[in-house]
């Protein structure tokens, strides 16, 4: 069983030719709105590589909570740990350019609800499994998440995105961090060049697996105990890159969950990261196990 700690949001994405400037206005081709928000995006991904999965989030008193739970509920992700708050469901304001690289705004309403008195009800009895959070909700509810499953023996990983002022002290809370190559470089104050290093230096001054992500070339790993892991992307043409972290972050959940070693979980969940850029949006475009079963051929 998968725990999901976070955020459930209404993406609104417009298509334009450039990413605007500041001050600066583009004039844009498509809007459309699709269910989002890291983690719901993280929970379809577990689910839709064939994991057990439940959401432990909020959402508002509006309608724009049943197109946010839209894909959730279809799929079947457990939804029992959801609350209905008096606030704004979530937003994300999404723009993307023609080569699928993008901007986001959040703004979190409902999910600013979410508290450490949610993590103590849904995970103080939990037992095994893997809590899967990221930081679209408060901190101290995620601090207490991770708290939590270390107390009752879950694998608890922690996604640095968005990643705030905070992060460097949350981070070493979780078994396993995953953060793209901007993060870990705000995280670690060492650049790409020094990468290696610095994923070496991390795992052994605070005793957990860090993964980094690295778009079009692959992610790394280095592991607790120095094992260091390449994985390799599959060579595509992006369309929307907008989903494509989440969708590594939850296979690779999954593939944890099913008892896959690391390696072979992060190779997953590179391969459905890489068939997640090929269609436009977050959630709509998180591939389902059988294409990835395909593309690993």
């Amino acid at each position: 069983m998968i725990t999901v700690f976070g955020s459930t949001n209404l993406d609104q994405v417009g298509t334009v030719s450039r990413l605007p400037k500041p001050g600066e206005t583009v004039s844009g081709g498509t809007f459309s709105m699709a269910a989002g928000g890291k983690g719901a995006n993280q929970a379809l991904a577990a689910r839709r590589a064939g994991a057990e999965v439940r959401h432990i989030s909020a959402v508002g008193n509006d309608p724009f909570a049943e197109l946010a739970l839209e894909l959730l509920r279809r799929d079947g992700v457990d939804l029992s740990a959801l609350r209905v708050v008096d606030r704004p469901t979530g937003i994300a304001m999404i723009f993307v350019d023609g080569e699928g690289e993008n901007v986001i705004a959040v703004l979190p309403g409902a999910n600013g609800a979410v508290s450490p008195e949610d993590a103590e009800t849904h995970l103080a009895d939990a037992q095994g499994g893997v809590l899967l959070a990221q930081q679209e909700i408060p901190q101290a509810a995620t601090e207490r998440a991770l708290e939590l499953a270390r107390r009752q023996g879950m694998t608890s990983i922690l996604n640095t995105a968005p990643f705030l002022d905070t992060t460097a002290a949350l981070a070493p809370k979780a078994d396993i961090l995953i953060a793209n190559e901007t993060e870990f470089a705000l995280l670690s104050g060492r650049g790409l060049a020094e990468l290696d290093a610095a994923m070496a230096d991390w795992a052994a001054r605070h005793g957990q697996t860090v993964i980094v992500t690295l778009g079009k070339d692959g992610a790394r790993a280095v592991t607790r105990d120095g094992e260091a892991i390449r994985v390799e992307a599959l060579p595509v043409r992006p369309v929307d890159t907008v989903g494509a972290g989440d969708t590594f972050c939850g296979y690779l959940a999954a593939g944890l969950d099913a008892g896959l070693d690391l390696e072979a979980a992060m190779r997953r969940a590179a391969v459905a990261a890489s068939l997640a850029c090929l269609n436009p949006g977050a959630q709509p475009a998180i591939p389902f196990t059988e294409a990835v079963d395909k593309a690993l051929g």
